[in-house]
């Protein structure tokens, strides 16, 4: 049985700074997302310095965040006056789930260059996405005042809007991004996320076209054909719509562009366990966790997957710290049901009745959180559950209560049992036709 929680606008929404191999390189044309190397500004890395970087961002690819932060750590103290391994190092304590660290860090990196436009975005959509909306939108008011002809400034202010839920803002900047520069992928960008979040398919695939295509008459051409921001919103569409060819495609090539792109592990490992296909969830769902240890559903996700795989511990481990992470995710607790319930035994469960009992609280929990009534799909079978730990409950407590009556006569003195006085039972007397048959006290 496969829970499979899953929450697919995960990708649309998550927007957190990308690490780049050349540590010098910022974004001029960003559009709130994550940056690119592009035109470098200032003095290249050199020396310890960019010995530092480079072990630092080959951790970054490798998943290995708290060596990719020593990396980068190292590369700021040997160049105090480089933005780009600050910038890089906000990326990976915003991944550990380091707010403040990470907005110091990313403060820093515009703080030694004005013009790293890469780590001014990530600031602003940071505080943007921890609830600081309208200092978000102050700060990047204060940059297109600086640079009224920024296209990136007005982009990233789009992408704040859409965070708050201002669709007709962040669509109105957006095309005004476009206006100041007409072939900014960064703003088409924008404006397919937004149309994501807000559920209008169609025209987030017309802007994701033309970004990833260009015109159906070839007449115009893609602005970034291998876009993985692009090709990671194209494939959460064509998972909507089930699309799943396409779908699987896209995310295979959005992290073959992309090693750190966890939205899409964790969507095709979703995809691996809708399918029933655990062994195959487990390398992308671990990678997914590699890359975003403070993201409660892939925790969710692979804990599922190793339930599946009959991997009881570490099941049991995975949908705690999904729990610990986001106490709100009711799927934990369905899961942790099914673990309780289905599993031989369980860590934790001093035995098989404590085992059915913490199955019984994490399914009611989960029913209670969920509500009295649900949706056809992942949870709708929680009653049938309940009835069948329940059923499973009062089976093993009737016989161990028969054990334990039957076990009383043996410690009495016999199978027969002793008389109320305690006197022993009289022997039989023979006789000649039939021989006395002595009885075992």
């Amino acid at each position: 049985m496969c829970s499979l929680w899953r929450g697919r606008a995960l990708g649309a929404v998550s927007t957190c700074g990308r690490v780049t191999r050349n540590a010098c390189h910022s974004v001029e044309k960003r559009g709130g997302r994550r940056a690119r190397a592009a035109r470098p500004w200032g003095a290249e890395l050199s020396g310890e310095a960019k010995a530092a970087y480079d072990r630092g961002f080959q951790s970054w690819l490798n998943g290995d965040l708290a060596a990719a932060k020593a990396g980068f750590g190292d590369a700021a103290g040997l160049a105090p006056r480089a933005a780009g391994p600050r910038y890089s190092l906000g990326c990976v304590l915003e991944r550990l789930g380091d707010n403040q660290g990470a907005l110091a860090a990313y403060r820093a990196a515009f703080s030694a260059n004005a013009k790293y436009d890469s780590a001014m975005g990530a600031y602003a959509l940071l505080l943007a996405r921890t609830g600081h909306g309208p200092e978000a939108e102050q700060f990047l008011s204060d940059r297109r005042a600086e640079n009224p002809n920024s296209a990136t400034a007005t982009t990233y202010l789009a992408e704040v809007k859409s965070i708050e839920g201002d669709s007709p803002g962040a669509q109105q900047l957006a095309q005004q991004a476009l206006t100041k520069q007409p072939d900014s992928k960064e703003a088409m960008v924008a404006i397919a996320r937004d149309y994501y979040r807000n559920h209008k398919w169609d025209l987030a695939r017309y802007a994701l076209q033309a970004i990833l295509d260009g015109a159906d008459d070839g007449s115009i051409p893609p602005r970034d054909k291998g876009n993985p921001e692009a090709l990671l919103l194209r494939g959460l569409i064509e998972r909507e719509m089930g699309q799943r060819k396409q779908a699987l495609a896209d995310f295979e090539i959005a992290i073959a562009k992309r090693p750190d792109l966890f939205e899409a592990y964790i969507n095709l490992g979703e995809m691996k366990l809708e399918a029933g296909n655990a062994t195959e969830a487990q390398a992308p769902l671990e990678k997914a966790v590699r890359f975003a240890p403070n993201v409660a559903i892939a925790h969710l996700d692979l804990g599922d997957c190793y339930r599946l795989l009959g991997r009881v511990g570490d099941a049991k481990s995975e949908l705690g710290s999904a729990l610990t992470m986001d106490s709100t995710l009711a799927g934990a607790h369905y899961d942790l049901g099914l673990l309780f319930l289905f599993s031989p035994s369980v860590p934790g469960a001093s035995g098989a009745d404590d085992q059915l009992s913490k199955a019984i609280q994490e399914l009611e929990t989960y029913k209670s959180m969920r509500g009295a009534k649900a949706l056809k799909g992942p949870g709708d079978d929680v009653d049938e559950l309940l009835s069948t730990a329940k059923r499973k409950q009062s089976e093993l407590q009737l016989k161990n209560q028969a054990a334990a009556a039957a076990s009383v006569p043996s410690a009495s003195g016999g199978a027969d049992g002793a008389l109320s006085g305690g006197v022993a039972p009289a022997v039989p007397v023979a006789t000649p036709s039939k021989p006395a048959v002595k009885k075992q006290p």
